[in-house]
C-alpha cells in the first residue's frame, strides 16, 4: 500500500477553488464545489471527497457537466417542490434544492423538495447535515441514472446505480445522528479508491463480468467491467429499489432502463427527492428525554475496548477532528490522478508546483 500525502485543508481549498476557476465556474460554484468535495474527505468518505476531481473534469470536457448554472423550478405546490438540476454542479443545484427545502419546512412544518437532472450531487450526508442544523429531521431517497454498477440480487448483471438513503435526526447540544449509505455493499468510488491504493474489498461486494464473486476492485475500473452487489442480499436490493422510484421517478426524473442509459461513466446525473420535516409540531414533548436515553442504552452493551460502540455518524464526527488536526490524507494514485486531470484543463505547471510545496501537512 502506498502511503501517500497528508494535505493541509485550508490549502486544499484554496487548490480545488482555483481548479474549478480555471475550469471556467465563478467564485460562488467554486467555492460551494470546495466545500463539499473538503467536507467529504474531513467526514471520512474519500470516494466522495477530491478524488472526484478527475471524473468532474472528464464529464466537463464530455459536454455533460454544465457549468455556472443553476436549479430551476418546475413546479411549486406549497409543501412540496420540484426543481430541475440542468445538469449544473450537483454541489450547486442541491444546495439551492435543500435550502429551499428548509424554507419551506420553516413556513409549513413539514416540506417535500425533489430534485431531478442534477450532476453528481455528492455526499448525501452534506445535504442531511444542513437541515439537521436547521433543526429538521430530513429523509432523502437518491438514484442514479442510466449508469448500472449494481446487480439486483440473484442477478449477474449491472442494473441500477449505487442508490444511496439517507436520514438525519438533530440532538440538542450534540452532533445528529445520521445514516447515510449507498445500497450497494460499499459505494463506487470506494472501489475507485482501493484500486488507487492496490488493496482488495472485502468479501460480497463484488461480482466479475461473469457473475464471479471476486475482491478485486479493478473489476469496476477496467474493461470489462463487473458489478458491485447490494448489502444485505434481498434487502439491501429493495431499498436499492424503492431509492431508485423514489429518487427517480417521483422527482420527475429518470429511473435506469435501456433508454436512459448514458454513455459515459462520468455523465453522473442524479435525482434526490427530500423530505424534512420540523421535530417541534410533533407530540412528542419527551423526544430529546427518550433518544438520549436510547442512546446511552446502546452504548453501555459490553464490549471490548476497541472498537468501542458508536452511534450513526458520530465515528464522521471522529474522523472529522482527527483530520482537521492531522490534515486529509490521500494516496499517491489519487493524486497523480488529480494533478494529470487539472493539467488538461491549462493549470500551468507552475501553479500546480507551486499548490504541491503549500499542500503537505
Amino acid at each position: 500500500m502506498n502511503s501517500g500525502h497528508r494535505f493541509h485543508v485550508p490549502t486544499l481549498h484554496a487548490f480545488i477553488q482555483a481548479v474549478f476557476h480555471q475550469m471556467g465556474s465563478n467564485d460562488q460554484e467554486a467555492r460551494l464545489v470546495a466545500d463539499h468535495l473538503i467536507a467529504s474527505n474531513l467526514a471520512g468518505h474519500d470516494s466522495h471527497g477530491i478524488g472526484m476531481i478527475p471524473s468532474y473534469i472528464r464529464s466537463f470536457s464530455q459536454g455533460h457537466l454544465q457549468i455556472n448554472r443553476h436549479a430551476k423550478v418546475v413546479k411549486d405546490a406549497g409543501a412540496v417542490i420540484t426543481l430541475d438540476g440542468d445538469c449544473a454542479f450537483g454541489q450547486v443545484a442541491a444546495h439551492e434544492a435543500i435550502t429551499l427545502g428548509i424554507e419551506k419546512a420553516r413556513q409549513y412544518g413539514i416540506a417535500a423538495v425533489a430534485l431531478h437532472n442534477s450532476h453528481h450531487i455528492g455526499r448525501i450526508g452534506y445535504w442531511a447535515e444542513q437541515c439537521a442544523a436547521a433543526g429538521f429531521v430530513s429523509v432523502h431517497f437518491v438514484n442514479v441514472v442510466g449508469i448500472p454498477m449494481v446487480a439486483p440480487f440473484h442477478g449477474r448483471d449491472s442494473r441500477f446505480g449505487t442508490n444511496p438513503f439517507c436520514v438525519v435526526f438533530p440532538r440538542k447540544d450534540t452532533f445528529p445522528l445520521l445514516l447515510d449509505y449507498a445500497t450497494s455493499a460499499i459505494a463506487f468510488g470506494k472501489t475507485r479508491v482501493a484500486w488507487h491504493k492496490g488493496e482488495s474489498v472485502a468479501p460480497g461486494c463484488l461480482i466479475d463480468v461473469a457473475g464471479v464473486p471476486t475482491t478485486d476492485p479493478a473489476v469496476m475500473q477496467v474493461s470489462p467491467l463487473g458489478s458491485l452487489l447490494t448489502f444485505a442480499e434481498h434487502k439491501g436490493y429493495a431499498l436499492a429499489a424503492m431509492c431508485e422510484i423514489m429518487g427517480g421517478a417521483l422527482s420527475g426524473g429518470k429511473t435506469t432502463h435501456e433508454e436512459s442509459l448514458q454513455t459515459s461513466a462520468d455523465a453522473i446525473i442524479n435525482c434526490m427527492t427530500t423530505i424534512i420535516m420540523n421535530p417541534q409540531l410533533f407530540g412528542a414533548p419527551d423526544c430529546d428525554n427518550q433518544v438520549a436515553a436510547f442512546a446511552e442504552w446502546v452504548k453501555a452493551s459490553p464490549h471490548t475496548e476497541d472498537p468501542p460502540i458508536l452511534l450513526p455518524g458520530e465515528w464522521e464526527v471522529n474522523t472529522r477532528e482527527e483530520r482537521l488536526e492531522h490534515g486529509i490524507p490521500l494516496d499517491a494514485g489519487s493524486w497523480q490522478a488529480i494533478c494529470e486531470a487539472v493539467l488538461q484543463i491549462g493549470m500551468p505547471d507552475t501553479v500546480l508546483q507551486e499548490f504541491c510545496q503549500r499542500l503537505e501537512k
